[in-house]
């Protein structure tokens, strides 16, 4: 006779603004081991095996302590909810295929985007964390975002959606108050809009900016933005 075992309750891992897992209705502690063993599996996306996973976390022990390490923050996991966590057999480790990952969001958001799709997770991945395989990520997670929020204000500007474009913009300049192609975004939604002054008043915003930080001027094509507003040379 074959009993039907119930399927694990889904679990959620929160790794942008901080490091977070729920399973089902209920927060979960976990040891900081723990966290980052979950932490790097969510950031794989892929089954790892036992040996890269250990030695990439403990890198300073032999590969035999390593492993003993691992088998013991994973049962370290409480039990009743470590089914809907990890996936494991003797050679690899995964997160299990039914846990969400705020991080994934991001994978949904493309560029036919309008404003109305999945929300684009706001902070930083792991803050506080310094591991060289978080640092890579915590990049990538930035500039993913950056273009994911540029291509939403382009994309609902195009709508005629110019508050929605207008969050969108302002978001990704004040994630990055130096990126020339942010307020591109900001100032092309001012000009949908009509409004001339907000354009130029982003335009000089980002000119100063731009020059007291790096002693740069803004690109041509920045400039061809506003200079039909004074018909001269904006600079």
């Amino acid at each position: 006779m074959t009993l039907d075992l119930p399927a694990p309750t889904a679990a959620q891992l929160y790794l942008v603004g901080r490091f977070a897992c729920r399973v089902g209705d209920a927060d979960l502690r976990l040891t900081p081991t723990a966290e980052r063993v979950l932490a790097f599996l969510a950031l794989a996306r892929r089954p790892v095996r036992r040996h890269q996973l250990a030695g990439t976390l403990w890198p300073d022990v032999t590969d035999r302590q390593a492993l003993a390490r691992l088998r013991s923050a994973l049962w370290k996991v409480p039990a009743a909810h470590r089914a809907s966590l990890v996936e494991a057999d003797t050679t690899t480790v995964a997160l299990h295929a039914t846990a969400t990952v705020d991080l994934y969001d991001l994978d949904t958001t493309g560029p036919d985007d309008d404003g109305a799709g999945a929300p684009i997770p706001r902070g930083e991945l792991l803050p506080g964390w310094c591991e060289e395989w978080v640092l890579v990520e915590r990049e990538r997670h930035r500039q993913l975002r950056l273009h994911a929020l540029e291509a939403r204000s382009a994309r609902a500007c195009a709508l005629g959606h110019h508050l929605e474009a207008l969050e969108a913009g302002l978001e990704a300049v004040a994630q990055e108050p130096l990126r020339e192609s942010a307020h591109r975004r900001v100032i092309e939604v001012h000009l949908a809009e009509g409004n001339a002054a907000e354009a130029l008043g982003q335009y000089e915003t980002f000119r100063r900016l731009l020059r007291a930080e790096l002693g740069l001027a803004p690109s041509d094509t920045m400039r061809a933005l506003v200079r039909p507003l004074l018909g001269r040379p904006a600079d």
